[in-house]
């Protein structure tokens, strides 16, 4: 193999790991709304648009601080009581999830 090739194959990879973690990172928001909105009494097309939402909220320069600071907020309007602590717990649990779901496919 040569020099060339090996360039080709490192970067092949690269861009397939940076393909995997993005399905990942944006399901798993998708997963983190799902979630949120059904504390926030959402359900249905209203459920999927709003972790829709999330998801475009996430493709931002702070990514999941700014989807999780928006699920905060959108909590305190409604009078969800849910800490900062479960929130990103959940966030976490999301993540493992869509890892497998992703790996599953």
């Amino acid at each position: 193999m040569s020099l060339n090739d090996r360039g080709q194959d490192f970067e092949s990879r690269y861009a397939h790991d940076q393909d995997r973690k993005f399905r990942i990172e944006a399901r798993a928001t998708k997963l983190l709304g799902l979630w949120a909105a059904g504390k926030l009494g959402h359900a249905g097309a209203e459920a999927d648009a709003y972790a829709a939402a999330l998801v475009q909220l996430d493709l931002g320069a702070r990514g999941s601080k700014d989807v999780i600071d928006r699920i905060r907020q959108d909590f305190r309007s409604a009078g969800v009581q849910q800490s900062d602590h479960q929130i990103e717990r959940h966030y976490s649990e999301s993540l493992e999830e869509a890892e497998k779901q992703i790996a599953a496919s």
